[in-house]
Order: structure tokens, then C-alpha cells, then sequence
């Protein structure tokens, strides 16, 4: 039975997620940028939190996460590449290691380039793919530590998962992401299709995430760096795409 994931704002625009296996009862939460949000989720199912999954530092990830830990007694899982910087860890993983929410087991994903040490956790029984700020809805994280070559090789790794697995990100990015992209091919008729319906989704209050990888790859100008039409319309038709790739990261830091 595939697991149970709920969307959870926090802050002003990231997200967490509760994974829930209805089988066992075992219950993860992937990011934790304020508990509260949280512990009323979990109240409010009568859930019991098992495991706490970290993504990267950055506190807008991590800050509830010992009030959470304290709240439940949770397992606090991270890469073993990032423990210096994360809090304390209980079990502390690297690339294709397993990591299990109850009768599920997952794959902990290198996606190095926003962060080093960033992972990603893919769950491929229930189609899905916890990115945070590596790949994003109609986007990706800002190069704050890694290079466009690192983010590149991470994107292109999430880029070969099954087209059918949903890509839960880490920020209500989405609007702002959807102007840019237009910027790069403003004639992609799946493109504008896709802002149509996220200005849609918005105007209701509703999250753009989660999105399913098939569209990413359709309208993501980060995830189309490597196609000869995108090239072309950089004036980059030689170019690798890993600095096509730069070059479009360039332009959104500056948009």
C-alpha cells in the first residue's frame, strides 16, 4: 500500500511532508522549518510521528526539528556528508542508502548543488520524490555552495526517475519560477498551459506542489538544458548542457 503523504505549509512559503503508512502506523516527516504546523497535523490524525527526514542545513529546513524531536522521540535521519552542520542524528546516511517508513523503503539521492551534502529521498513504491531546494517546481535551488556542473549531474539523476513520480519540492516557488520560464521559451505550448493553471491554483490558495516529473521535464527550463531547441534559443547550440545549465541559472539569479 503506497504511503500516505500530506502537504504541510510552513513559514511564509516552504513545505513539509508527512509520510504515513496506514499498514504499521510508522510516520515520517521530511523537513521540519517550525514544528507546530506539524505536531497539529499529526494531533489531528492521531498519527504518531517515527521518523524525522532531513534534507539539508538551511534553518528553514531544519529549525523545528529539535522541539519535534523532544515533542515525539522521532529518529532523526540526515547525510552523513552534512551531520557537522544538521542537528544530532540518529542514523546518519549517504547516496543509495535505504531509509524505511514503515513496510516502505526508500533511496537516499546525492543532489548535491544547492547545498553539498543536499539529498533528495525517493520513495518509488508510492511514486514519489522529496527534493527540497535541488529540483523544484518549474525550478531549482540557487547555487549557494555547489557548482553548475554538481546541480547538473543532481538534476539529471532526478531527471531519470520513472516520469510518473510526483516531485515534492520544497518551496511555494512556483509563480515566480513560471515568469522565468517563459523567459527562456515563451512558445512552449505545455509551458503556458502550465502557468495558466498555476495562476489558477494560486488565485485559489492552493500549493503547486506536488508535480509530477513528466511535467517538469516538459516545462522546466533547468531540467531542458540539454535539449538542442533550448540551446538554440541561448545561442549555446555547442555548448555542454551543463553550461547551458549555467547560463539559465544565471539569468533566473538575475531575473
Amino acid at each position: 500500500m503506497p504511503l500516505e503523504i500530506v502537504t504541510l505549509p510552513c513559514l511564509s512559503d516552504n513545505y513539509a511532508y508527512l509520510l504515513h503508512d496506514a499498514v504499521s502506523g510508522a510516520t515520517a516527516v521530511v523537513d521540519v522549518p517550525e514544528a507546530a504546523p506539524i505536531q497539529a497535523a499529526l494531533s489531528g490524525r492521531g498519527w504518531r510521528l517515527t521518523d524525522i527526514l532531513i534534507t539539508h542545513h538551511h534553518w528553514d529546513h531544519v529549525d523545528g526539528v529539535e522541539d519535534l524531536r523532544a515533542a515525539t522521540g522521532a529518529r532523526v535521519v540526515g547525510a552523513a556528508a552534512d551531520a557537522h552542520r544538521l542537528p544530532p542524528l540518529d542514523l546518519a546516511v549517504a547516496d543509495g542508502d535505504a531509509v524505511r517508513v514503515g513496510g516502505e523503503s526508500g533511496t537516499v539521492i546525492d543532489v548535491s548543488g544547492h547545498s553539498v551534502g543536499h539529498v533528495a529521498y525517493h520513495f518509488p513504491d508510492s511514486r514519489a520524490v522529496f527534493t527540497a531546494d535541488s529540483l523544484m517546481a518549474l525550478g531549482c535551488g540557487r547555487l549557494f555552495e555547489g557548482t553548475p556542473e554538481m546541480m547538473w549531474r543532481s538534476l539529471s539523476r532526478l531527471a531519470a526517475l520513472p516520469a510518473d513520480t510526483l516531485v515534492y519540492s520544497g518551496h511555494e516557488y512556483t509563480a515566480s519560477n513560471a515568469k522565468f520560464a517563459r523567459t527562456i521559451e515563451p512558445d512552449n505550448a505545455a509551458l503556458i498551459s502550465r502557468c495558466d493553471a498555476i495562476a489558477a491554483a494560486r488565485e485559489k490558495g492552493a500549493p503547486t506542489v506536488p508535480a509530477l516529473l513528466s511535467e517538469e521535464l516538459a516545462t522546466n527550463p533547468f531540467l531542458r538544458a540539454n535539449l538542442p531547441e533550448v540551446k538554440a534559443a541561448l545561442g549555446m547550440a555547442h555548448a555542454s548542457d551543463a553550461e547551458v545549465f549555467a547560463e539559465i541559472r544565471k539569468r533566473k539569479d538575475h531575473f
